[in-house]
């Protein structure tokens, strides 16, 4: 079975989307990272093993703020951030599409659309509120499970108001009101509209949002922060089928995209190898420069198979190995205080 894989590697989940040439979607898993985003991988691809046995991968693409990570681990054949993913996974999903509200773990991103092109995004800056972890927080402090999180705050007769200009403000005001005796129902309500405004004023930025407006990534599950972004808009939101994989679904498009146009063959692991084999991540910091980049790198079996992080480019050669990378360890332990 011939399929293209795409890969998102985020701050709170991992994602696997298998794509058939026709562009159907064979397979798709959405994962907790829990701080380890190899292990999370390994597991996706043990059920991908297990659901497509005979899968023939032909090209595998990577996004998320942990693309290069997964690129180097799996053998990528394309690396695309993922404002490109989304934009492309919300463009085929629904063509019509002019705004993209996308609320992942740790943040927010506004994507607009023209005739299915990207032509501008805006994204979180400092403040978390409305994101994925925060909601985890406020549903955990209620003792309300993530999952029921909005079917409550639908049930609510009177939205409690809620300081929602940052999730400082709108945890503090929380816990206020919750003092003061209001349902849970109320409260869970007045948080969803406090974060829509949020997202509306820091990440949107009064621009001006266009139908047909799709709401994806993991918070899209909320249906109250669904229904609070439709009663601030005045505007129907679209939850596409896949929301929560749509970063992958886009990667998976691009990789496909690339394998019709230059038919080169994958670098691709294979299935089974990446299950099971043991990675181990590194990093050095590079003093050629006053710009002391972090360097990252990935070994596989003790073989170095991917590194990233100059911003000069320097050490994307992985022939730079041994003898360089001792001589920058040897500079840093002479930096360090007491050597």
């Amino acid at each position: 079975m011939e399929c293209f894989l795409g890969i998102d590697v985020g701050s709170v989940s991992s994602k696997i989307v298998a794509l058939s040439p026709e562009k159907e979607i064979l397979f798709e898993t959405y994962l907790r990272t829990h701080g380890g985003p190899i292990e999370a991988l390994q597991t996706g691809f043990k059920e991908l093993q297990d659901a497509l046995p005979d899968a023939q991968v032909l090209a595998v693409g990577t996004t998320g703020s942990g693309r290069h990570l997964a690129a180097a681990m799996v053998g990528a054949d394309t690396i695309k951030n993922e404002i490109t993913a989304h934009a492309v996974a919300a463009r085929e999903v629904h063509p019509e599409a002019r705004t993209v509200i996308d609320i992942g773990g740790q943040d927010s991103k506004i994507i607009y659309l023209k005739d299915g092109v990207s032509r501008g995004f805006n994204m979180n800056t400092v403040c978390a509120a409305g994101t994925g972890s925060f909601l985890d927080h406020q549903a955990a402090r209620l003792n309300v499970p993530i999952e029921k999180f909005g079917e409550l705050a639908l049930k609510s007769k009177s939205p409690v108001r809620i300081a929602g200009r940052c999730g400082v403000f709108a945890e503090s005001d929380l816990i206020s009101k919750q003092q003061m005796g209001y349902s849970k129902e109320d409260l869970i309500a007045g948080l969803c509209l406090a974060l829509a405004r949020n997202y509306l004023t820091n990440v949107a930025r009064g621009r001006e949002i266009k139908p047909v407006v799709l709401f994806q990534g993991g918070v899209a599950a909320n249906v109250g922060l669904r229904a609070a972004f439709e009663a601030l808009l005045g505007l129907p939101i679209v939850v596409p089928p896949h929301f929560r994989v749509m970063g992958a679904l886009g990667a998976a498009l691009l990789a496909r995209e690339r394998w019709l146009k230059y038919r080169m063959p994958t670098k691709f692991r294979g299935i089974a190898a990446i299950a099971s084999f043991k990675c181990t991540p590194r990093s050095f910091i590079c003093n050629d420069c006053a710009n002391t980049c972090e360097i990252s790198e990935l070994y596989v079996h003790g073989e170095l198979v991917g590194r990233w992080g100059s911003r000069c480019g320097k050490w994307a050669n992985l022939s730079l190995s041994s003898a360089d990378r001792e001589d920058q360890r040897e500079k840093l332990t002479l930096l360090r205080p007491g050597a």
